[in-house]
């Protein structure tokens, strides 16, 4: 049955690398029906909405969306350039994907790190005077997203109900003589049902695809609480998987590990900040942003997007040389999702021919400073990149 996507190209270059991958899903056969919605900055400025309820409409009715790049500003630029009609309205700006994760509960963000053959920027490491060897790294984040840190509970200067309540506590003693209007407050909210969502279809991702273990990366010696339900819950689930080994790490000992033995790991499960980072983190030793993938599932509803930014400084570029991988492979994430396993693979079997080759590379593959200097340098541009793929598939 045809599907209708809706594709939301975003800020920057996410209005670059998303028409790629549709040409390469156009290129593998898949046929389908793309409806474009608004999202991002430029509403944000002219709306005061990020997200507007038109696009959220889109997505409700159509089920699938395919997401570019989003820009992010911290709260005084996020005021500043509102249009001068809309200043003195009181608006907010909150961050549209994580506005449609929590809208659409999608409460599990999938995000795949694994390293194609002959990467240049592939992690290795030295294992004597001249010798170096280079893992295979496949680990894939089970990252939590519509609670934790990015709940989006907070304050500058709370209320006074917010602080009594917080003063209930008693480590909030060590807080007392500070003003309110000089304290600011995040929450770190993680709940029972959810965490047992994320745990358990991380255990059945293990099963599935065959990965030997499935690691809860939190720090329950200090967050107590929340990352000690996680642990907690993780150790009740993991009795219904008896062939997959359940192992701990704290965050910050799981960033010292990550460049000694990272082809351990197979499935990493985290709270939604944690999970952030960790993810970024793991992406760093296949090959960056530009080959980092990941999709945003919930019960009833997907968005699938690349974890780059929207890289600003390089839209205006022509021609564009940012690496559209990212933005394909999460095209392959949705084409698994809506069961089109066939096409993913040949998409995913022509990216790592390219990768192999090594005839045609971005500038970031070359480890370039961006810029349009970088075709002097032998970098392709986006669409050499995108027609390189197609020629494999």
């Amino acid at each position: 049955m045809t599907k209708t996507i809706v594709a939301m190209p975003g800020d920057g270059i996410g209005k670059t690398v998303l028409p790629e991958a549709i040409k390469v899903l156009d290129a593998a056969g898949f046929n389908t029906d793309y409806v474009y919605a608004d999202i991002g900055w430029d509403f944000w400025c002219k709306e005061g909405n990020a997200l507007p309820q038109r696009t959220i409409d889109l997505i409700k009715k159509h089920k699938i969306g395919l997401f570019g790049a989003i820009t992010s500003k911290p709260k005084d630029a996020a005021e500043k350039e509102l249009d001068p009609s809309l200043k003195s309205k009181g608006l907010q700006y909150f961050s549209p994907i994580v506005g449609l994760r929590q809208h659409f509960d999608l409460d599990l963000c999938v995000r795949p790190c694994k390293s194609f053959k002959g990467n240049p920027l592939n992690f290795i490491r030295k294992v004597s005077n001249e010798k170096f060897e280079e893992p295979v790294v496949d680990t894939v984040i089970f990252r939590q997203g519509t609670e934790g840190l990015y709940s989006g509970v907070e304050w500058t200067n709370p209320p006074k109900v917010v602080r009594d309540a917080f003063e209930t506590h008693p480590k909030m003693k060590t807080f007392k003589n500070v003003a309110s209007e000089d304290l600011a407050i995040s929450t770190r909210i993680v709940t029972r049902k959810v965490t047992q969502r994320l745990i358990r279809e991380a255990f059945e991702y293990a099963k599935k695809y065959g990965y030997k273990n499935v690691t809860v990366c939190e720090k329950p010696n200090v967050l107590r609480e929340t990352s000690g339900m996680m642990w907690s819950e993780a150790k009740i689930i993991a009795k219904d998987y008896p062939g997959i080994d359940l192992w701990d790490t704290n965050i910050d000992a799981q960033m010292m590990w990550l460049t000694k033995n990272p082809e351990i790991y197979g499935v990493i499960v985290a709270e939604n900040m944690f999970g952030d980072i960790i993810s970024d983190a793991f992406a760093g030793l296949v090959g960056g942003l530009g080959f980092a993938c990941s999709a945003n599932i919930g019960k009833e509803y997907a968005v699938f997007e690349p974890t780059h930014g929207s890289a600003p400084k390089y839209q205006e570029l022509n021609p564009s040389i940012v690496n559209p991988i990212a933005m394909i492979l999460s095209a392959c994430m949705m084409l698994d999702y809506i069961g089109e396993t066939e096409k993913a693979k040949k998409i995913r079997t022509a990216i790592a021919n390219v990768v192999e080759e090594g005839e045609v590379k971005t500038y970031d593959m070359l480890k370039l400073k961006g810029g349009p200097d970088v075709f002097n340098h032998g970098a392709c541009t986006t669409q050499q990149m995108t027609d390189e793929i197609i020629s494999k598939l």
